[in-house]
């Protein structure tokens, strides 16, 4: 699959407002970056800790997978992302090694990355993000 580093850590969340104090305040931590990703009904805020970056999910309409994953679960992790050289690549690999896929072909994510899913039934239920920053 050619992974390079965790990109990121996708965190459900209710509030992005109610929960930035404590990752700025508690941990030390600065939010960079805030956006909505509209055809994903979401809206994200950005934490930098090394190498690896902390994602707040906060769903922006009640049909949104987010809403529904807190509804269900309540909130906390949602998704572990992995970087890649190239998600197409990553994604025939897992498709030929039997992993149950969400997304079939990359699709544009927050922060400019491609991105797809990798089906959590495949994933020992852990839900699987591949990422790549396209090229500049």
């Amino acid at each position: 699959m050619d992974l390079t580093h965790i990109e990121h850590i996708g965190i459900a969340v209710k509030s992005i407002e109610e929960q930035i104090p404590f990752y700025e305040g508690i941990l030390g931590l600065k939010c960079y970056n805030i956006e909505t990703v509209e055809d994903q009904k979401v809206k994200t805020a950005f934490f930098m800790i090394g190498q690896t970056k902390l994602e707040l999910l906060e769903p922006t309409s009640e049909d949104s997978t987010i809403a529904k994953f807190i509804e269900k679960r309540g909130e906390g992790v949602h998704h572990i992302a992995y970087a890649t050289k190239s998600v197409e690549k990553a994604l025939k690999t897992a498709e030929e090694k039997g992993v149950r896929l969400i997304d079939k072909a990359p699709r544009p994510g927050a922060e400019g990355l491609n991105i797809a899913f990798l089906h959590p039934k495949s994933t020992g239920s852990v839900l699987t993000e591949l990422c790549e920053h396209p090229e500049k």
